[in-house]
């Protein structure tokens, strides 16, 4: 895991909201796009910066590309401060 990325994508509000937009299943870039008020350069950039850390992965159909989240690295990141407060610990 790329935490460093990971930690970079998750400082920005507009990134954590996109992520809380795809809980509800997979969007194009366009219907993410209408819930800000951003153009469409500055969505298209977070969503690059979320995928390159790996958190949503993108499917072209067509001439549309979806995206949906991974919650595999999100799961991830919650083991490890799960494991950083102690709450794994069997001691």
């Amino acid at each position: 895991m790329g935490l460093q990325k990971t930690l970079k994508a998750l400082s920005d509000p507009i990134r954590r909201e996109i992520l809380n937009l795809l809980k509800g299943g997979r969007l194009s870039a366009g219907e993410i796009s209408s819930h800000f008020d951003i153009t469409d350069a500055a969505v298209s950039r977070h969503l690059s910066v979320l995928k390159e850390a790996d958190l949503i992965r993108d499917t072209r159909e067509g001439k549309f590309i979806y995206y949906d989240l991974n919650a595999s690295v999100l799961e991830e990141i919650l083991l490890w401060v799960s494991e950083l407060k102690g709450e794994n610990d069997h001691a």
